[in-house]
């Protein structure tokens, strides 16, 4: 048990160094646009309160998942965590319907590759899986 807490103490730090890494560097990109500098503690505020943020929607997103009664986080439950953003959400939104599109065509693709036909059936019942897979939240 004291093994598996420090082993997720020292992953926890290895994080908030990449993210203090990533800050530190937007940081200087912006500030080199914008002829403006920021101080160490301006960048260490700035990576803490986004470690932070991160953490709450790793959290909130496990609660969504939960609530639907599944054990895999999915696009419906960013979905739902970006509701407040209409920005964010319009743009999960469109990466979705981008990815469902690529999916479709590659699996059209396959199909064709291999020559077999499907059954009527199956693909009513897979045009249903796909339609679900794009719920949108408003």
């Amino acid at each position: 048990m004291a093994a598996e807490a420090e082993a997720e103490a020292a992953l926890s730090q290895r994080l908030r160094a990449a993210v203090h890494y990533t800050v530190g560097h937007l940081c200087q990109e912006v500030g080199e646009d914008k002829k403006i500098e920021f101080s160490k503690q301006t960048i260490a505020a700035i990576a803490e309160t986004a470690f932070r943020q991160c953490e709450n929607f790793a959290t909130d997103l496990e609660l969504f998942a939960k609530h639907g009664k599944r054990t895999t986080v999915n696009t419906d439950d960013a979905k739902l965590l970006a509701r407040r953003s209409k920005a964010l959400l319009n743009f999960i939104t469109e990466k979705c319907n981008e990815l469902a599109t690529s999916n479709a065509e590659q699996k059209e693709k396959r199909t064709l590759a291999t020559g077999k036909g499907k059954k009527k059936s199956d693909a009513r019942l897979e045009s249903t899986v796909t339609e679900s897979d794009d719920v949108t939240i408003d």
